[in-house]
C-alpha cells in the first residue's frame, strides 16, 4: 500500500496508548472542523427540507382533502423511491470520504458517476410506481378519496425522482472533500425561487395541489444544474472531476455491495417514520390524523437537519480520518459531535415546546388540527434529543463503512420494537396518534443504545486498516483499466 501512496496507520500498544489522550490543540481543531462543515450542511439541509415543506404550506391552504392527500403522496414517495435514493447514494460517505482522506482524488469523480448509474437505472422503475400511487393506496387499505388524491399529486412528483438522483450523487460528492458552502449557495438560491414557482404553479396555473408537486420538480432540476454547473467549472473541483470515464461502468458490484446495505440502513428508518401517516389513515376519522402526523413528521424532519448536518458532518469526518490512517482523529470527531448534538438538541427541544401553539397556523386555519399539533410538540421535543444522538452515531457507521450492522441495528430497533409498540399504544390502548409517536419514540432510543454499545466496543485501528484496504483496491482497480 505504501507504494500507491498509501500509509500504514499505527498498530498495537503504541496506537492504543495514543489513542486514549487528546491534547487542548486538537481538540479545538475538530471543534472549528465540525462546524465549519456542520453549519453549512445543516443549512442546506434545512432549505431542502425548505422544499416539500413550502409545497405542503401552499396546499393546506387548499383544504384539508388537499393537504391530506398531498401528504400521503409525499410519504409514499418517501418510502418507495427518495429514501432509497438518498440510501443509495449514502455509499459514497464512505467510497468518496475515504479516497479523499487517502489523497487519492481522482477516485471521487468515478464513484460519483458510478452512482449516478446506480441510481438513474434504479429510479426506472419507481416512477412506475409512482404512477400507480392512488390505487397501490387503496390497495393498502388508505381511505379512497385521500388515495384518489394522492396519486394524482404523485404522478406530478416523477421527475423529481431523477432529479433527486443526481442531486445526491452530487451533494455526497461535494461534502466528502468538505466543500461544502457551494452546496449552501446553491440551495439557497433554488429555496428562494421555490416560494415563487410554486405560487404561480399552485395559484397561478390552475393546477393546484398538482401544481405544487410539478413546482418541487422544478427547483430540484435547478439545484442539479447549479451544482453540476459547479463541479465542471470550479477550480477546486479539478483534482477530483477529470471528466466522464468509462471506468464507472466498471465495477459496479463493488458500489452495489456498499450501496444497498446503505439503501436498507436508511430506508428501514424512513420508512418507519413514513409508515406511522400510513397506519394513521387506518385510525377514526382519518382526514384530521393523516393530517396531523403528517404535519408532525414534517415537523420533525425540519428540526432534525440541524442534527443531521452533524451527522454529515461527522461521516465526513470519521470517513476521511480512517481513509488518512488516523483513528485517534477519527474517534475524536465521534465525541466532539457528541457534545454538540446534546447541546444542539436540548435547545431544540426546548424551542419546540415554546412555539407548540403557534407552530400549526403555519400549515392549517383549522382549531382542531391547530390544537393536536400543540399536543403532538412535546412528544416530539422528547424524541428530539435522542433523535440526535443516533443520528450523530450512525454518521460515524457510514464513515467507517459499517452500513451492514447499522441495517440489523435499525431492523431490530424500529421493526421489532418501535412498530409493534406503536400499533400496541395506538389500536390497542386507543391512544391515536400520540400512540404512533411513542412507539416511534422507544425506536429511537433503543436505535442510539445500539450505535453507542458499538460504538464503544469498535476498534478504530481495525476500521482505519479496512478503510486503507477498500481505497487500495478501488485504486489497484482503477490502474488495471
Amino acid at each position: 500500500m505504501e507504494e500507491l501512496g498509501l500509509h500504514t496507520p499505527l498498530v498495537g500498544q503504541e496506537a492504543e496508548k495514543r489513542v486514549k489522550s487528546y491534547s487542548k490543540d486538537e481538540i479545538l481543531f475538530e471543534l472549528k472542523k465540525q462546524l465549519y462543515l456542520a453549519g453549512p450542511l445543516m443549512a442546506v439541509n434545512l432549505l431542502v427540507c425548505g422544499l416539500s415543506m413550502i409545497s405542503v404550506m401552499f396546499v393546506g391552504h387548499l383544504g384539508e382533502l388537499a393537504l391530506s392527500g398531498a401528504s400521503m403522496a409525499t410519504s409514499f414517495a418517501s418510502v418507495t423511491g427518495t429514501s432509497l435514493m438518498v440510501g443509495m447514494g449514502s455509499a459514497l460517505d464512505t467510497f468518496c470520504g475515504q479516497s479523499f482522506g487517502a489523497k487519492q482524488y481522482h477516485l471521487l469523480g468515478i464513484h460519483m458517476q458510478r452512482a449516478m448509474i446506480v441510481l438513474l437505472s434504479a429510479s426506472i422503475p419507481l416512477a412506475f410506481i409512482w404512477f400507480n400511487a392512488g390505487n397501490l393506496l387503496v390497495f393498502l387499505g388508505q381511505d379512497p378519496e385521500i388515495s384518489a388524491e394522492a396519486g394524482r399529486y404523485a404522478r406530478f412528483m416523477i421527475p423529481s425522482l431523477f432529479a433527486n438522483a443526481l442531486l445526491q450523487c452530487h451533494v455526497r460528492f461535494l461534502q466528502s472533500q468538505n466543500n461544502v458552502v457551494p452546496m449552501m449557495l446553491s440551495t439557497g438560491i433554488t429555496t428562494l425561487l421555490h416560494i415563487l414557482v410554486c405560487w404561480i404553479m399552485v395559484f397561478k396555473s390552475g393546477l393546484g395541489s398538482r401544481g405544487a408537486a410539478l413546482a418541487n420538480a422544478v427547483s430540484l432540476w435547478i439545484n442539479v444544474l447549479l451544482l453540476a454547473i459547479y463541479v465542471q467549472s470550479s477550480p477546486s473541483c479539478k483534482k477530483t472531476w477529470t471528466g466522464f470515464s468509462k471506468e464507472a461502468f466498471r465495477d459496479i458490484q463493488t458500489f452495489l455491495k456498499l450501496a444497498v446495505p446503505s439503501a436498507v440502513m436508511v430506508c428501514l428508518e424512513i420508512w418507519s417514520f413514513e409508515m406511522m401517516v400510513l397506519l394513521s389513515g387506518l385510525l377514526p376519522n382519518p382526514q384530521l390524523e393523516t393530517s396531523v402526523l403528517s404535519i408532525s413528521l414534517n415537523t420533525c424532519s425540519i428540526i432534525y437537519m440541524i442534527p443531521l448536518g452533524l451527522s454529515c458532518a461527522t461521516s465526513v469526518r470519521v470517513s476521511n480520518e480512517l481513509g488518512a490512517g488516523r483513528a485517534k482523529a477519527a474517534l475524536l470527531a465521534i465525541r466532539v459531535s457528541m457534545v454538540l448534538v446534546v447541546t444542539e438538541g436540548i435547545v431544540g427541544a426546548s424551542i419546540m415546546i415554546l412555539g407548540r401553539k403557534l407552530w400549526g397556523y403555519c400549515y392549517s386555519n383549522e382549531e382542531e388540527v391547530v390544537s393536536y399539533i400543540a399536543q403532538m410538540m412535546f412528544l416530539l421535543a422528547g424524541g428530539h434529543v435522542v433523535d440526535g444522538i443516533q443520528s450523530v452515531l450512525s454518521g460515524a457507521v457510514r464513515g467507517s463503512g459499517r452500513q451492514k450492522i447499522g441495517a440489523i441495528i435499525n431492523l431490530g430497533a424500529y421493526y421489532l420494537i418501535g412498530i409493534p409498540l406503536a400499533i400496541l399504544f395506538a389500536f390497542v390502548l386507543h391512544m391515536g396518534g400520540k400512540g404512533l409517536w411513542f412507539g416511534i419514540i422507544a425506536a429511537l432510543f433503543a436505535q442510539a443504545l445500539f450505535l453507542l454499545i458499538l460504538t464503544l466496543c469498535t476498534n478504530w485501528e481495525k476500521e482505519a486498516n479496512k478503510a486503507k484496504e477498500r481505497v487500495c483496491d478501488s485504486l489497484i482497480r482503477s490502474e488495471v483499466s
